[in-house]
């Protein structure tokens, strides 16, 4: 069991035995548990609040669906001829929350964030919500490690989570204005793609305007392809920030694709936008860290579809991280 951590425990799901044939390895065969010191490439912390979800949601039992999903994807994806067996991954556990009492919540997140990345080597970290309120206290924590570093954001939703935070407090529908105004995060230094249709109010459309937001609708990733407006969203950010944070709302996809995202709707992007899109995300040289958000796996049904694209993203974004630290080696 891992020991050290005031605001993580332990995850409640680890691998048992030993990877069998090197050449056809499950994901749930290379994870290991951390402990504080320890040196790895890719560190997994599971963030299970879903209390501040608008949206009726137990988006806080995806960080434990999301482990038990990894004993079906092997390590290898053909995709893009890589294979993860080649990274060093580790899960960190779960980040400590309160039952009740939200804004506490938001504080362990965000001293567990500091906690983590000061207990380790530097390491990729991948926060798996947990309802998309959870963003903004991470950012903060990156932040606080690293006060010198201009940090991005690019958020891939079918919202702008732009909500006043006066209406209801902190909440899944509020984590970017809670960026900016917090100044931790300069609007002008996020960019939002997938958001659509009439599920974003024109209020906030204004205050992303009036913030200097940059954003892409679905339509226009559509009629320009998801590989043109992800290169121009990051070439972008590339020049305006020391490093990127990718957040990934599964509520992005068409309500066909995710029923178990709670705020999904029809029109959304298709399932490949969203993992070609996680693979050339996962090869820029600027991308710190990421964290997916808002999937209900209560709602999913016996196929899982929803948590098994969940882990897909997560996995093809580690695809072009391999790829990227691959050809820095």
């Amino acid at each position: 069991m891992a020991e050290g951590y005031r605001y993580l425990v332990p995850p409640p799901i680890v691998a048992r035995g030993a990877a069998g044939d090197r050449l056809d390895v499950r994901m749930s065969q290379l994870i290991r548990e951390a402990a504080p010191g320890q040196a790895f490439d890719v560190g997994f912390i599971g963030v299970p609040l879903s209390r501040a979800s608008i949206s009726p949601s137990a988006a806080s039992e995806n960080p434990t669906a999301i482990r038990l999903a990894w004993r079906l994807f092997a390590s290898y994806n053909l995709d893009y001829d890589v294979d993860l067996a080649a990274l060093r991954i580790a899960d960190l556990g779960d980040v400590t929350m309160h039952v009740t009492d939200i804004p506490r919540c938001h504080a362990n997140i965000e001293e567990a964030v500091v906690e983590a990345l000061s207990s380790h080597p530097p390491f990729f970290p991948v926060f798996i919500g947990g309802d998309h309120s959870i963003t903004c206290p991470i950012v903060k924590g990156l932040k606080r490690v690293t006060p010198g570093r201009t940090i991005g954001i690019l958020q891939v939703d079918t919202h702008f989570d732009l909500r006043n935070l006066h209406d209801g407090g902190p909440s899944n529908g509020t984590p970017m204005r809670g960026l900016i105004e917090s100044g931790t995060v300069a609007g002008s230094n996020i960019v939002t793609i997938g958001v659509h249709g009439h599920f974003n109010a024109l209020a906030y459309k204004r205050y992303a305007d009036e913030q200097g937001v940059r954003y892409y609708t679905v339509r226009e990733v559509r009629r320009r392809g998801v590989e043109a407006v992800v290169d121009e969203a990051l070439a972008y950010l590339r020049a305006r920030v020391d490093a990127i944070y990718l957040t990934v709302d599964m509520d992005v996809l068409d309500v066909a694709f995710a029923p178990a995202a709670p705020a999904s709707t029809p029109g959304g992007l298709a399932t490949w936008d969203l993992l070609e899109a996680a693979h050339r995300i996962g090869r820029e040289e600027k991308l710190a860290a990421m964290d997916l958000v808002c999937l209900d796996p209560h709602r999913d049904g016996r196929a899982q579809s929803t948590v098994k694209t969940g882990a897909h993203v997560v996995l093809n974004v580690l695809c072009g991280y391999a790829q990227r630290i691959r050809q820095q080696g």
